[in-house]
C-alpha cells in the first residue's frame, strides 16, 4: 500500500506530509526515504520529501514494484490526478490525502520563497515567478489541479487553515481515514510533535515560513487583489474563502 500524500504547493504540504509519514511509520509502514535508496528511485523521488512528481503509468509503476512486494510507504506529490492514480486508488493500491490552501496566500507564499532562494544564490522551483501575473499564471494551474482532485471521491481533502486552527478535528479525520489508532501512545507522540506552535518555520522538509493566514491583503493592492477575486473567484467560493 501506498499512501500519497498530496498539496497545493506552500499550503503546507510538507508539514502535512511529514505528519503522515510519520504517523505511519509507528503504525509500520517503511520509511519512504529507505525505499528511494533500496530500490534505486532516485530518479524519480526527490530527497527530501520523497516527491514522486507527475503521476504517470512510468512512475507510479516503478514506485509500485517494492508495494508490490509487500512494502508500504508514503509518497508527496503537487501534480493533479491521472487516469493510473485513479486506477491504483479503485483497486486499493493507492490511498490518497490533498491539502489546499487559500490561493491568494499560496500564490505569495511561492513569489517570496522564490525570490528568497534567489537573493541567497540557490534559485528553486519557484525563483521563475518574478511578477505577479507570471504568479498570477501559475496558481491558476493549481486551482485547475485542485478541481480535479475535488472530484476523486475517495480522496481525504483538508485545508491548511483548517489543519492550523483546528488541529485536533483534523487529525481525527485523518486518522480514521487511515486507521490508525487514536489512542495509541506512539500516534500521539507523533501528533504532538507537529502541533502548530511547536514545528519551526524553516525547518527543513516542513517547506513554510511563514505560513500566516490572510497576508494577502497586506502584501497585494487593491487592483491586484481584484484580479485574483476575477481569476479565481468561483474556486474561491468552492473552497469556502471570502471572495
Amino acid at each position: 500500500m501506498i499512501v500519497l500524500s498530496v498539496g497545493m504547493p506552500r499550503a503546507g504540504s510538507g508539514w502535512h506530509y511529514n505528519i503522515i509519514h510519520d504517523l505511519m511509520e509507528v503504525a509500520g509502514y517503511d520509511d519512504a526515504r529507505e525505499i528511494r535508496e533500496k530500490y534505486k528511485l532516485q530518479s524519480i523521488l526527490t530527497a527530501v520529501n520523497v516527491n514522486i512528481g507527475i503521476l504517470s503509468l512510468r512512475r507510479l509503476g516503478m514506485v509500485m514494484i517494492p508495494a508490490l512486494m509487500g512494502r508500504d510507504f508514503v509518497l508527496k506529490a503537487h501534480a493533479g490526478p491521472t487516469i493510473w492514480s485513479r486506477t491504483l486508488a479503485a483497486l486499493g493500491l493507492l490511498r490518497i490525502v490533498y491539502i489546499y490552501r487559500d490561493p491568494r496566500d499560496a500564490m505569495l507564499s511561492a513569489y517570496e520563497y522564490g525570490q528568497r532562494s534567489i537573493d541567497k544564490g540557490r534559485p528553486n522551483f519557484f525563483s521563475r515567478l518574478t511578477d505577479f501575473d507570471k504568479t498570477l499564471n501559475f496558481m491558476a494551474d493549481y486551482i485547475d489541479i485542485w478541481t480535479d482532485w475535488m472530484k476523486d471521491k475517495p480522496t481525504l481533502t483538508t485545508r491548511y487553515e483548517d489543519l492550523l486552527m483546528n488541529y485536533n478535528a483534523e487529525m481525527e479525520r485523518l486518522l480514521a481515514y487511515l486507521a490508525l489508532d487514536a489512542e495509541d501512545d506512539a500516534v500521539q507522540r507523533v501528533i504532538e510533535e507537529y502541533r502548530p506552535g511547536k514545528v519551526e518555520a524553516g525547518q527543513q522538509g516542513l517547506h513554510f515560513f511563514k505560513g500566516k493566514i490572510g497576508r494577502y491583503k497586506e502584501a497585494y493592492t487593491n487592483d491586484q487583489q481584484i484580479q485574483m477575486r476575477e481569476r479565481f473567484g468561483d474556486a474561491l467560493e468552492q473552497m469556502g474563502y471570502e471572495i
